[in-house]
């Protein structure tokens, strides 16, 4: 048995076999938590239904996070299939291609504000209407961020100032949700080769970089932040929220 048995779980962002989401989703089943998926449109419906197939999870749901009656659909959904939820992965993020070149200067007034919605306003979006069926359950909220939150990553731009408002929104959730027994809390991954990181312009010389300067001179891999995933969603994690903890193989420490 894995210490998360008997718990349940909601995925949001797993859109590929190299998602980071669906790392965290594999390491959560591996530990024994029964997990629902989303997918946010029809053109991922079906590799989302095939990798749930993988994991044998039976609850997929539709799931774009901008739109308020499909949050609200989705976890009426999730109710209905578990009565109750321990754990929610905050694995969504987008920002147009465009923007994530050039300088963050050029950025769109839309671009700006879609980054937001989907990458930082889904956060308190889907944690407010599932507040029923975590209250009470010492339940754990999760989010991906990423170091472009607090240093400048060339190209990141307007990502990264989106993932710096999603980790103050951590912060503000466990103040919040900490007295109905909800823990709130980020992990900020190093670089992985991901769908999504492959529209930052010089994606593969941040890697080389990383590699050469991290005091574990090296990259991490998807496996290592579902590890954490999996610790945090676990009552071995019962004091810790509001926190943004790094598997990074220790970059973030460095100065230059």
């Amino acid at each position: 048995m894995g210490f998360l048995e008997g718990k349940t779980g909601l995925i949001l962002g797993v859109a590929n076999k190299r998602s980071v989401a669906w790392a965290c989703a594999r390491a959560l089943h591996r530990e024994g938590m029964a997990l629902a998926l989303t997918y946010a449109n029809e053109r991922l419906e079906g590799s989302v239904r095939d990798l749930a197939r993988e994991l044998g999870v039976e609850t997929v749901l539709p799931c774009d996070v901008t739109r308020s009656d499909e949050i609200e659909a989705l976890v009426e959904g999730v109710g209905r299939a578990f009565g109750h939820l321990d754990c929610i992965v905050h694995g969504v993020a987008f920002a147009r291609r465009e923007e994530l070149k050039g300088t963050y200067l050029d950025t769109s007034r839309e671009g700006y504000q879609l980054a937001h919605d989907v990458s930082a306003y889904s956060l308190p979006a889907v944690a407010r209407p599932a507040l029923p069926l975590m209250e009470g359950r010492e339940a754990s909220i999760i989010t991906l961020t990423y170091i472009g939150s607090v240093r400048v990553i060339p190209n990141y731009n307007v990502m990264g100032v989106a993932k710096a408002a999603l980790e103050a929104s951590v912060r503000y959730l466990a103040h919040d949700l900490g007295p109905r027994g909800i823990r709130v809390n980020a992990i900020s991954s190093g670089p992985i080769r991901t769908l999504s990181a492959s529209g930052i312009e010089g994606f593969s010389g941040i890697l080389d970089h990383i590699a050469s300067r991290a005091p574990l001179r090296r990259n991490i891999d998807a496996e290592e932040v579902g590890d954490v995933c999996a610790f945090l969603a676990s009552s071995l994690s019962r004091g810790i929220t509001g926190s943004t903890i790094y598997v990074d193989a220790g970059y973030h420490i460095m100065g230059i």
